[in-house]
């Protein structure tokens, strides 16, 4: 990055005078050299992580629609490691409440707390009731088929608990 000289350059980080008195602090070598090792194995990956992965997405897609999950978002057009489906009649931070097997959100994380449906899920013309039950599912890297099933099952098992108790 190159400044005109003579323009007032404000700090970032104050401190010590490297990069000509621009910014304080020394590089961190090794971070940066883990990023070069993830870049690397990000690259060696790119083509055969995505069809794994939306393979198992997709079982997971088949195993909660066989539920009564319903998908919200286009069925192809979407990301490989990403789910997100609904419980109609049901809150999908209660569903998570109770499915402690798992890790997962009802929406993103500036969003959390609230019982509120996604804008993005109503925008989108998902009636409200299902938006309420919406769970926002990621599988990564290292998900196994395994995984999956017990994600599945525990999140059926949160379903069964919380429709006896709304019955």
């Amino acid at each position: 990055m190159h400044v005109r000289r003579g323009t007032p350059f404000h700090r970032l980080i104050h401190g010590a005078s490297q990069e000509r008195g621009r910014r304080a602090g020394t590089e961190n070598v090794p971070y940066i050299a883990g990023l070069g090792v993830a870049c690397r194995l990000a690259k060696e990956k790119i083509e055969s992580d995505p069809p794994r992965i939306r393979k198992l997405r997709d079982r997971f897609q088949d195993r909660l629609a066989a539920q009564g999950w319903l998908l919200n978002g286009h069925p192809l057009e979407r990301l490989p490691n990403t789910l997100n489906m609904s419980m109609t009649g049901l809150d999908g931070e209660e569903i998570l409440r109770h499915a402690t097997a798992i890790a997962a959100s009802t929406g993103a994380a500036c969003h959390a707390g609230r019982t509120e449906p996604s804008s993005v899920l109503l925008s989108m013309g998902i009636p409200r009731d299902q938006a309420l039950g919406a769970v926002r599912l990621s599988l990564g890297r290292w998900t196994t088929d395994e995984q999956v099933d017990i994600a599945a099952a525990a999140l059926e098992q949160s379903v069964a608990v919380l429709s006896r108790h709304s019955a």
